[in-house]
């Protein structure tokens, strides 16, 4: 017995039958067209439409429109807390302004950006936002300005979240700021021996983490040398891997700084594994104030920032809803979103 055929799909011709208009007034009744539809004609076919089942065709409508009601973010790792408050924040700015949020991972790897960037364009999302840092000397970084000036030349609108990226929008993070500001705190609890686990050399934000911190330690007088300084993977995995290796050197340190949270939260296993009691034996210190953090034994010392107010803001700057207070460097003061120095018990008085 062979299945039965089937069933073709409603299509906007159908729903103008049922409805008894013309073609004309159901598109412009479902499409959100500028021009105005009776009330009455246009509940009845919202109601036809309903009943046969029809689903508008966005990117159609994206087509006629130029873009779509879809915002795109790019994002490092959405399994890294920090990335995925963001996106809660994009999110929830988005759904304010009745646009849905699509998630496209980019792995810190430059080309995959670029190739996302380029495939998403094909989409027409209304908005890009890319969030994580740049990379130092990306042979990509120039063709990724031009597809993103190409998007904003069609009427796609573009933010960057971390370093400024001019001439497009961007929620600016002052990790040189903030991480001088934790040295110095540190320094202030009586820490002198101390190391970085630092992320890769050619990520942007961990290269400023690592000078701001450099630069809060030797305003008290504390070097950093190059031996207890460890490059590793942006990731817990990273943090962990680092730690074995600096103590594996046989450096005598009282603190360890991993310049963001899921490092430290590596730093933190890492210590346990080789029998240090974190916080009492060596104290542990991060970067972020992701939610993770508070709940760890000890609770870890870091640099907050609001990271869902981030993503609201990349979000509002994108689509005008905001003012744009400036793209500034490094350091921006005012300009940059404000971080806040946290305590916590992985770093007690010495």
């Amino acid at each position: 017995m062979s299945a039965p055929a089937s069933k073709s799909p409603a299509t906007l011709h159908d729903v103008a039958r049922e409805a008894g208009v013309s073609l004309a007034t159901a598109s412009r009744s479902l499409n959100g067209s500028a021009r105005k539809v009776n009330e009455a004609y246009r509940q009845r076919v919202v109601e036809a439409a309903q009943r046969l089942g029809y689903t508008t065709n966005l990117f159609a409508q994206a087509v006629a429109k130029g873009s779509t009601t879809t915002v795109a973010l790019l994002v490092a790792d959405i399994a890294d807390p920090y990335f995925s408050s963001i996106a809660a924040g994009v999110i929830n700015a988005a759904s304010e302004e009745g646009l849905v949020v699509t998630i496209a991972v980019t792995g810190r790897n430059a080309q995959r950006e670029l190739d996302t960037v380029r495939a998403l364009r094909g989409q027409r999302p209304r908005v890009m936002i890319l969030a994580g840092s740049r990379t130092t000397g990306s042979a990509f970084e120039e063709q990724l300005r031009l597809e993103l000036s190409s998007f904003e030349d069609t009427g796609g609108k573009v933010a960057f979240i971390s370093q400024d990226a001019a001439p497009f929008a961007t929620v600016l993070l002052d990790n040189y700021g903030g991480a001088r500001d934790l040295a110095v705190a540190l320094a202030g609890l009586g820490y002198r021996d101390v190391a970085v686990i630092a992320g890769p050399p050619e990520i942007r934000t961990a290269e400023e983490r690592l000078d701001g911190f450099t630069e809060g330690l030797a305003e008290h007088g504390i070097t950093l040398p190059p031996e207890r300084i460890i490059h590793a993977d942006f990731t817990r995995d990273g943090g962990y891997r680092g730690t074995q290796e600096l103590l594996a050197s046989g450096a005598s340190v009282d603190l360890v700084f991993a310049v963001n949270d899921v490092m430290a939260v590596g730093v933190v296993s890492a210590l346990r594994d080789a029998g240090i009691v974190p916080g009492t034996g060596i104290g542990v210190a991060g970067y972020d104030d992701i939610p993770t953090v508070r709940d760890i034994t000890p609770a870890l010392t870091t640099v907050r920032i609001p990271l869902e107010d981030v993503g609201r803001r990349a979000l509002q700057l994108a689509t005008g809803t905001a003012y744009d207070g400036g793209t500034a460097g490094v350091g921006a003061g005012p300009e940059a979103i404000p971080t806040e120095t946290i305590i916590r018990g992985s770093t007690p008085r010495r």
